[in-house]
């Protein structure tokens, strides 16, 4: 059996389906893997081996197609609870054995995957770098002497290196990201509440989310479509929604010149430049902000009283055992003790003002691209000045809890040195699955691969848009990707699912005294042509069914073939429309025509 250098879940998926390998065999990998010399600050604790043999033989040979997760390895970081295995949140003095799995946990279990172990992290996950913790530093998969990134070190390190397929995490500064650019990987921060924190280990509960890191975006979705979903336990937990976002035509938000900091890391803002050309590149338009309130918000996280918030997480443990925790960790949650209530009001009317303030660039864009993270540290640099070089990590991450944003980061390449650097696409509350389709197509643009396997070609095909409750509508001229009329579907959160072709018996013809010029489209059964150029575009459907109603004769929506032999209802003309008019079949599209061509 050989499995890649880094695990995936299509790689895994398919393996089982063609009968190449069974779970007990990927489990076995995995041990041999981590005896192998795995670097050893990345568990804190794990399975016993016999323990995670048992747990793949119960799962037998044959994939369920029922449980999505089959047979899949992965790590759970150590402030969220596995029954079977003491949670520690990086603090001896803290373990305690769970009682029962974290309701994510559970969901991911129930699904079919294979908990290894639990990870290293920044104590009481209150750092970005990865040192803060009794159980040693996890490094960079591509230098040693460099940092991972926190707080969720362990998580991103044991995918990055090889050792499970996915990871979980969580993420309050942007410990879910951060970690993601300093190892190659994909690390999403869903939407506050829409995965539920029951049988979390607080760090600002309010604001707290849990992670997946993975190889793809496309697996990273796949996780979080199984753990995401309300829980009545969860205080904080919230009915998902879905919030589109346009996948062409987007305006995306980019630092300007007055804001931009790398702390002199130009190598890093090359890369960033780079991503920035090559999304739009992909469709969007590049559009300079002001981000001095996003920045503002940030600095409430760690210089407001949300800082007291890290204190309620622990406050009873803290009061008797301060002298056991990480020195930089307590310092900074002591520092609470320096907060009124007074101040917590004055943070949050000074918070909801900076919203206030972001609004006049929200509605200049749909998306903000911004580096995950400025620069990257040593251990040794990071061990010397801990909160200042924390606090650089955190300039573009801090933010996206406190506003109420869904993020998604992305590898964006790798400086000459050889150390990676991200870019984290954030959206507002909601857009998850957008983000994650467009943060699939740059990754896939850039060329990254996934983890330590960094010349790696990316597993699976390019992730799709999310289809569900969507009506689909094809279009094969003024309302194409480009066209004058495409802004009627975009407008209403219209999504591009996909280009493709017609079934070869259709016929395109010039419509005369059309404003803007339009085609009319008939099927002529026994023809055969080059197959016509079509996208297929998904609507919320009262927005589908008053576009339909809109549409002039002798335009209308009917059955279309496609190439690959399935149907969509689509824009067909009356025949009796094109008698005479010019015919532009041969050119195999409208665009074709637009351009020039005939």
């Amino acid at each position: 059996m050989t499995l890649p250098p880094v695990l995936d879940l299509t790689t895994l998926s398919e393996g089982y389906r063609s009968g190449a390998f069974t779970p007990l065999d990927v489990i076995e990998e995995v041990i041999a893997r981590i005896d192998a010399g795995a670097d050893p600050a990345v568990w804190i604790s794990c399975f016993p081996d016999e323990a995670l043999r048992a747990a793949a033989r119960a799962l037998g040979t044959h994939p369920d197609p029922a449980r999505p997760l089959w047979g899949i390895p992965c790590a759970i970081k150590d402030n969220i609870d596995v029954a079977g295995l003491p949670t520690t949140a990086a603090c001896p003095a803290f373990a305690h054995e769970p009682a029962a799995d974290a309701a994510v946990v559970a969901r991911l279990k129930a699904a079919g995957a294979l908990v290894v172990g639990k990870t290293n992290l920044d104590q009481f996950a209150t750092g970005l770098n990865g040192t803060r913790s009794p159980y040693g530093a996890p490094r960079s998969v591509f230098d040693p002497a460099y940092i991972s990134g926190g707080s969720s070190s362990g998580s991103a390190v044991a995918v990055a290196s090889g050792l499970v397929a996915f990871s979980l995490g969580t993420d309050t500064a942007g410990s879910g990201r951060v970690p993601a650019a300093f190892n190659n990987l994909v690390g999403v921060k869903p939407t506050r509440g829409l995965v539920s924190s029951t049988g979390l280990v607080p760090a600002c509960r309010s604001l707290d989310c849990i992670t997946v890191f993975a190889a793809t975006a496309g697996d990273v979705a796949a996780v979080l479509a199984v753990m995401r979903g309300y829980d009545p336990r969860d205080p904080f937990s919230r009915v998902p929604e879905r919030r589109p976002l346009p996948l062409v035509g987007f305006r995306f938000g980019v630092l300007a010149a007055a804001e931009r900091e790398f702390f002199g890391d130009r190598a890093t803002e090359a890369l960033y430049d780079a991503a920035i050309a090559r999304l739009a590149g992909l469709g969007g338009t590049a559009v300079e902000i002001d981000y001095a309130p996003f920045r503002e918000s940030a600095d409430l996280l760690y210089g407001g009283p949300w800082i007291a918030e890290r204190l309620a997480a622990v406050a009873d443990f803290h009061a008797a055992h301060a002298a056991e925790m990480d020195p930089t960790v307590e310092k900074i949650i002591a520092g609470a003790t320096d907060h009124t209530a007074v101040d917590a009001f004055r943070g949050l009317y000074r918070l909801e003002g900076l919203r206030q303030k972001t609004l006049a660039e929200w509605a200049k864009v749909d998306l903000l691209l911004l580096p995950t993270a400025a620069t990257i540290h040593t251990v040794e640099a990071m061990r010397a000045d801990p909160i200042a070089l924390n606090s650089t990590l955190g300039r573009y991450t801090n933010f996206v809890n406190l506003l109420d944003c869904a993020a998604i980061a992305v590898p964006a390449g790798f400086r000459p040195d050889g150390l990676p650097a991200g870019v984290t696409l954030i959206g507002p509350a909601f857009t998850d699955e957008a983000l994650a389709v467009l943060g699939d197509r740059l990754h896939r643009a850039l060329g990254a691969g996934p983890g330590v396997d960094r010349h790696g070609t990316l597993p699976g095909t390019p992730l799709a848009p999310d289809a569900e409750g969507l009506v689909a509508i094809g279009v094969v001229g003024a309302h194409l990707t480009g066209m004058p009329l495409n802004g009627q579907l975009t407008s209403v959160g219209g999504v591009l699912l996909k280009a493709t072709r017609t079934a070869p018996d259709y016929r395109m013809f010039v419509l005369p005294d059309t404003i803007p010029a339009k085609p009319g489209m008939i099927r002529d059964p026994g023809f055969v042509g080059p197959g016509l150029e079509i996208e297929v575009w998904g609507l919320p459907p009262a927005a589908a069914s008053a576009f339909v109603a809109a549409i002039p004769a002798p335009l209308g929506i009917g059955k279309v073939r496609l190439a690959d032999g399935t149907e969509v209802s689509a824009f067909l003309c009356e025949a009796h429309a094109v008698a005479g008019a010019t015919e532009i079949t041969r050119g195999g599209s409208w665009r074709v025509h637009v351009a020039g061509g005939r």
